[in-house]
């Protein structure tokens, strides 16, 4: 990762200390699961969790006041309250599908069932990836810690510059990206 690493020490530095003290236990991940499934009510997280009612509740309250749920009074039933995710509570979605991911890779041996697929070819989904800024997959080796202020320095002295970003369902020939790669 370079010659810098990160102060290890400081936890308000990097995003992670953060997260977790959001999300840093089981509780939190299956609500957040659940929902992801279209659970919306007290009740539903009770029964289909087996979480005991204080342990939910306080669960509930902590992604509230997060902002990764939402509390909206039911249309049908004004008194009844639904947890709903928030854009804050969806961006988690891709580290739900890496954990999940991660579990089956190296957890017992579990047949999924249902298939995560993507909805259009209905095919499971590839494995969550580290990608670049123009789409290219990374792994450890590829990762780098540089000081904000050398953003887009690269290693020769030559500078880098961000040509568009990846949107949901846009496709990445890396084909073509390592073609222009290795003509640079």
């Amino acid at each position: 990762m370079g010659d810098l690493r990160e102060p290890l020490r400081e936890l308000t530095e990097c995003g992670l200390p953060q997260a977790l003290e959001v999300m840093g236990e089981r509780w939190s991940f299956m609500i957040l699961r659940a929902s992801f499934n279209g659970l919306h009510h007290f009740e539903e997280f009770l029964t289909e969790l087996g979480i005991a009612r204080n342990i939910l509740s306080n669960r509930l309250a902590k992604l509230v006041e997060h902002g990764i749920l939402k509390r909206d009074p039911c249309a049908e039933d004004r008194r009844k309250i639904e947890y709903r995710l928030t854009e804050k509570g969806f961006d988690l979605l891709p580290a739900m599908v890496a954990l999940r991911q991660w579990g089956q890779k190296y957890g017992s041996e579990v047949v999924e069932n249902p298939v995560l697929v993507d909805e259009r070819d209905r095919l499971p989904i590839g494995p969550t990836s580290i990608l670049s800024h123009d789409g290219r997959i990374l792994g450890p080796q590829d990762l780098w810690l540089v000081e904000r202020n050398n953003l887009g320095i690269r290693a020769d002295g030559s500078r880098a510059t961000a040509e568009g970003s990846l949107a949901n369902g846009d496709v990445v020939d890396l084909g073509a990206v390592r073609k222009a790669k290795d003509a640079a």
